[in-house]
């Protein structure tokens, strides 16, 4: 159909009693990303395996989640090898940086801390942020303020 669909999926080393195991494991369960016009969005609910789109509370039309924020979402997924988690509770917002070493190089996101450790996140509307363990040293800040990053 040429729909454009994207399931965030990282790979995570399982252990079990016995073993130890490398397994694909999808981040965000029951959720496909689909990259659509108006007019695809009524062709991608005539699948029987979609129920949905997901809205915002009140709300009618489907949720957008900005394509700037989707490419880095997707970076952070194909270059980290640190485990993408992410985090749907409120984070106040960080200080914006950029990655300046390491497999994340160039990424722009905010550092923040987390249960004492420091990561750097990817806020995607209505989800939350994608966070990964950052040192600090891997980064340097960004003259970008947080309310121009849809610019990048």
């Amino acid at each position: 159909m040429g729909i454009d669909s994207f399931v965030p999926v990282q790979q995570q080393i399982h252990q079990w009693s016995d073993r130890r195991k490398m397994v694909d494991t999808v981040l965000l369960p029951m959720m496909v990303f689909v990259h659509v016009n108006p007019k695809e969005r009524m062709e991608v609910l005539s699948f029987s395996t979609v129920s949905r789109y997901m809205v915002m509370r009140g709300e009618s039309t489907p949720a957008v989640i900005p394509d700037e924020q989707m490419a880095r979402f997707r970076f952070m997924l194909d270059y980290s090898d640190e485990t993408v988690c992410m985090n749907d509770t409120p984070l106040a917002r960080g200080e914006k940086v950029r990655v300046i070493k390491g497999p994340l190089s160039g990424l722009v996101g905010e550092l923040v801390t987390v249960g004492g450790k420091s990561k750097i996140a990817v806020r995607l509307n209505m989800l939350g942020c994608a966070c990964v363990d950052m040192p600090i040293g891997y980064v340097e800040p960004t003259k970008i303020s947080n309310d121009d990053t849809k610019k990048l």
